[in-house]
């Protein structure tokens, strides 16, 4: 099954330097809606049968499907494109894949939202997750095979790359304290514009490498990144109603 942020990452964001104006009620509405989510999805029938029922997949929007199987039940009918592209915005498959997202939410999600205001801020983010699988599947309907196609896509990532798309416009010299992994545990500050910088060059040479070989990337969704991405860039300046707060130092 596939799924986003899904490799153990090297390094880790633990926070930046910019405050913001007000209580950032929507970052913290979504954080909630992704973990009581995750939680049915821990007390229902298991994860893998709610990632299989309930993500979204490409083959829906471009058939056939295949069938796929979960443990002694085999699922043969998936929920349309439409119901499957916002139910995996909000579905996960670990507890580190879910820890992950909201952690990465939470850090650049806040002084986006204190940009935009919460109501656009949530309907912007809707729509980069849109934008994030429209992305993802094109790429999977028009290079993968049917059996590529038939697997569930899920997760919050797709919507999160177009919250750091638009933080990398917005506040590039920020600053992030990160924890690096290299033997040892570091901590560092690293400017916000080399942090997603690094980020979003590392998915456009992994999409590049899925493209040859697809067994490579780990089954991360790692177009929709760049999809998510992409559309951060393109439209944040067209919907953010004020500048963030400047950095405080």
């Amino acid at each position: 099954m596939r799924s986003r942020f899904g490799k153990k990452p090297p390094v880790i964001p633990l926070k930046d330097n910019v405050p913001t104006r007000k209580f950032p009620i929507a970052t913290v509405s979504l954080i909630v809606a992704n973990a009581i989510v995750w939680v049915w999805e821990l007390k229902g029938r298991g994860v893998d049968y709610h990632v299989a029922k309930d993500g979204y997949y490409p083959c829906t929007l471009h058939g056939p499907c295949e069938a796929i199987r979960v443990g002694s039940s085999v699922l043969r009918h998936h929920l349309p494109w439409w119901e499957g592209t916002f139910t995996s915005m909000f579905m996960h498959g670990s507890w580190e894949h879910i820890l992950g997202n909201m952690l990465f939410l939470w850090i650049f999600g806040n002084n986006v939202e204190d940009a935009l205001g919460p109501v656009r801020f949530l309907l912007w983010y809707l729509t980069a997750g849109v934008a994030a699988m429209a992305l993802q599947t094109f790429v999977t309907v028009s290079f993968g095979t049917a059996r590529d196609a038939s697997i569930p896509n899920i997760g919050a990532s797709g919507a999160i790359a177009g919250v750091l798309g638009a933080y990398f416009l917005l506040l590039p010299r920020a600053r992030v304290l990160t924890a690096i992994f290299f033997g040892l545990i570091f901590l560092r500050e690293i400017p916000a514009v080399w942090f997603l910088g690094v980020w979003i060059a590392l998915q456009i040479w992994e999409g590049g490498l899925g493209l040859t070989h697809p067994d490579q990337t780990g089954g991360v969704a790692v177009f929709a990144h760049i999809g998510g991405f992409a559309f951060g860039l393109l439209t944040v300046y067209l919907v953010a109603k004020r500048r963030p707060l400047r950095p405080r130092w």
